[in-house]
C-alpha cells in the first residue's frame, strides 16, 4: 500500500513537472468589447482572485460614465446655457469675468475708433472743437466710458453729446447688448446657485442592502433617510438591477438594466419621507432574484442601483439622489436597527444607527426553492400526475378483485342449492 501511494505521488509530480515545462497555448479571441470578453468561457482555477466589480454608479451618485470619441462637440454650443450651467465653478466664473472683459474691451475699442476717426484726438485742448465723447483723450478713458454706459453707472466726467449720430447709435447697440449679455450670465450663475445637487447631499442611503423574511416571504431591502427638516414633497423611490447578459441568439448586452418594483403597483413607492424608511422588494416569480440563493449570491456580478426624487419644499425644483449596491454590500439573513423612538411627546431618530444591521433567522435557499418547498408541504403526495393514474390503477385493479370475489361466491352459493335440490 505504501508502494503504492509513492508510486501515484510520482507520478503527479511528473505530471506538474511537464506541465510547468510546457509553453502556454496563446488563445487569440475575437475583437468584442470588454465585458463580452470578460464573459467569455475559461479556465478558472481555485486560486483565481476575484475581480473588481466596476460600479456603474458610486456611492455619493454619480455615474462613473465617461463620454469619449464625441464627434459632433458643436451639439454643445446649440445648447450654450446648459453646457455653461453643467461646468464646474472654476470655468463658469473664468467666462463669466471673460464675457463682460471682452465685451467691455470691444466696445472701448469702437468709441476709441470713433474718437480717432471724427479727429477728436487731435483737437483735445480745442475749446471751440465739440467732440464725440467729453474728456475722451485715449483708449483707457474710451474704455472706461465703456464700461459706464454698459453697467449705467454715469460718473458725469464723460458724456456723449448730441453732434455725433454715430456715437448715439452705438450708445443704443451697447445698451441692448449689455441688457442681453447681463441678462444670460446673470441668469446663469443665478440657476447654478440654485441648483438642487448640494440638496441631495442631505439624503442618505444605508451603505447595505438586506435580504430577509418579511411576512413570510423573501424581500431585499434597503433605507432611506432626509437629515433636513424641510421636507420632500411628492417623494418617489425606483430601483434599477444592472447586469449584463447574453440573448438566446447570441447577442451580448452589456451593463442591462432590469426594473426592480419597489411598490408601484400598490403606491409603496411613493414616499412620506418624514422619518427613515425601510424600501422593501418582495422577491416573487417576476424578481430578477427570484432564483438567486445565498450560495449563488457572492458568484453574481450586478448592481442595484436606487433613485429618489422630489421637489425641494423651499424652491420647488426638482431634486434626484442615487446610491447603489453591488453584490459585497448585500447582507443574506440580516435586518436593519430600528432608529425611531417616542420621547416625551415627540419622535426621535438615532442616525447613529442609521447603516446598522443584525443577523436574523434567514433561509438559505432562493425564493423559488422555498415557493417549492411550501407547495410540497401544503399539496398531497399523490397530487403529481403520475403518482395520480397509479392511484387510479390501484382503484380500478381493487374494483376487478372485488367483482370476481362477488362473482365466486355467488357461483359458489348457486353450486350449493344444485347440489342440495340433487340430495
Amino acid at each position: 500500500m505504501a508502494k503504492l501511494t509513492e508510486s501515484m505521488t510520482n507520478v503527479l509530480e511528473g505530471d506538474s513537472m511537464d506541465q510547468d515545462v510546457e509553453s502556454p497555448v496563446a488563445i487569440h479571441q475575437p475583437k468584442l468589447p470588454k465585458q463580452a470578453r470578460d464573459d467569455l468561457p475559461r479556465h478558472i482555477s481555485r486560486d483565481r482572485t476575484k475581480r473588481k466589480i466596476q460600479r456603474y454608479v458610486r456611492k455619493d451618485g454619480k455615474c462613473n460614465v465617461h463620454h469619449g470619441n464625441v464627434r459632433e462637440t458643436y451639439r454643445y454650443l446649440t445648447d450654450i446655457f446648459t453646457t455653461l450651467v453643467d461646468l464646474k465653478w472654476r470655468f463658469n466664473l473664468l467666462i463669466f469675468v471673460m464675457v463682460y472683459t471682452v465685451t467691455w474691451l470691444f466696445f472701448g475699442m469702437i468709441w476709441w475708433l470713433i474718437a480717432y476717426i471724427r479727429g477728436d484726438m487731435d483737437h483735445i485742448e480745442d475749446p471751440s472743437w465739440t467732440p464725440c465723447v467729453t474728456n475722451l483723450n485715449g483708449f483707457v478713458s474710451a474704455f472706461l466710458f465703456s464700461i459706464e454706459t454698459e453697467t449705467t453707472i454715469g460718473y458725469g466726467y464723460r458724456v456723449i453729446t448730441d453732434k455725433c449720430p454715430e456715437g448715439i447709435i452705438l450708445l443704443l447697440i451697447q445698451s441692448v447688448l449689455g441688457s442681453i449679455v447681463n441678462a444670460f450670465m446673470v441668469g446663469c450663475m443665478f440657476v447654478k446657485i440654485s441648483q438642487p445637487k448640494k440638496r441631495a447631499e442631505t439624503l442618505v442611503f444605508s451603505t447595505h442592502a438586506v435580504i430577509s423574511m418579511r411576512d413570510g416571504k423573501l424581500c431585499l431591502m434597503f433605507r432611506v433617510g432626509d437629515l433636513r427638516n424641510s421636507h420632500i414633497v411628492e417623494a418617489s423611490i425606483r430601483a434599477k438591477l444592472i447586469k449584463s447578459k447574453q440573448t438566446s441568439e447570441g447577442e451580448f448586452i452589456p451593463l442591462n438594466q432590469t426594473d426592480i418594483n419597489v411598490g408601484y403597483y400598490t403606491g409603496d413607492d411613493r414616499l412620506f419621507l418624514v422619518s427613515p424608511l425601510i424600501i422593501s422588494h418582495e422577491i416573487n416569480q417576476q424578481s430578477p432574484f427570484w432564483e438567486i440563493s445565498k450560495a449563488q449570491l457572492p458568484k453574481e456580478e450586478l448592481e442595484i442601483v436606487v433613485i429618489l426624487e422630489g421637489m425641494v419644499e423651499a424652491t420647488g425644483m426638482t431634486c434626484q439622489a442615487r446610491s447603489s449596491y453591488v453584490t459585497s454590500e448585500i447582507l443574506w439573513g440580516y435586518r436593519f436597527t430600528p432608529v425611531l423612538t417616542l420621547e416625551d411627546g415627540f419622535y426621535e431618530v438615532d442616525y447613529n444607527s442609521f447603516h446598522e444591521t443584525y443577523e436574523t433567522s434567514t433561509p438559505s435557499l432562493s425564493a423559488k426553492e422555498l415557493a417549492e418547498l411550501a407547495t410540497r408541504a401544503e399539496l398531497p403526495l399523490s397530487w403529481s400526475v403520475s403518482s395520480k393514474l397509479n392511484q387510479h390503477a390501484e382503484l380500478e385493479t381493487e374494483e376487478e378483485d372485488k367483482s370476481v370475489e362477488e362473482q365466486t361466491e355467488r357461483n359458489g352459493d348457486v353450486a350449493n342449492l344444485e347440489n342440495e335440490s340433487k340430495v
